[in-house]
């Protein structure tokens, strides 16, 4: 299996921006969820693959986070995790991050503010992605 096949199976949400592409896995995590008290919980991996011909630097983050009833929570932020990581063409970076709603289902999606080495700045595409707890 081809590397670009594997990442499309452990990351299946996917959305490319001026050559960079950010990759998105999502699980729902039982043991930090309590769903008798309204509250379910979700971890996303993301991956942020530079293939871009100049050296990016993420500065902020932007979410749109819906939950089941269509409510819609904007979550706006510098870096993520307390990083603002620099990426260098071929380079990439991971994170992992949570989630949580007060219902069993929902969906985020967002973009990132990205700056190049020129000082150009941009937004890139994190794609949207469900979040879907036990039935």
């Amino acid at each position: 299996m081809a590397i670009s096949d594997t990442l499309a199976v452990l990351f299946p949400h996917e959305a490319e921006t001026r050559g960079i592409i950010v990759r998105v896995a999502v699980s729902y995590l039982a043991e930090q969820s309590a769903p008798a008290s309204g509250r379910w919980f979700w971890s996303y991996h993301i991956r942020v693959e530079n293939e871009g011909p100049k050296s990016v630097q993420l500065l902020s983050r932007y979410w749109l986070i819906a939950d089941g009833r269509g409510a819609v929570h904007e979550v706006r932020g510098e870096g993520v995790v307390g990083e603002m990581p620099l990426i260098a063409p071929g380079a990439s970076f991971d994170y992992v991050s949570g989630c949580p709603l007060a219902t069993p289902t929902g969906s985020m999606h967002g973009s990132y503010r990205m700056v190049d080495e020129d000082g150009e700045a941009f937004d890139i595409a994190i794609p949207k992605f469900a979040l879907i707890g036990p039935v």
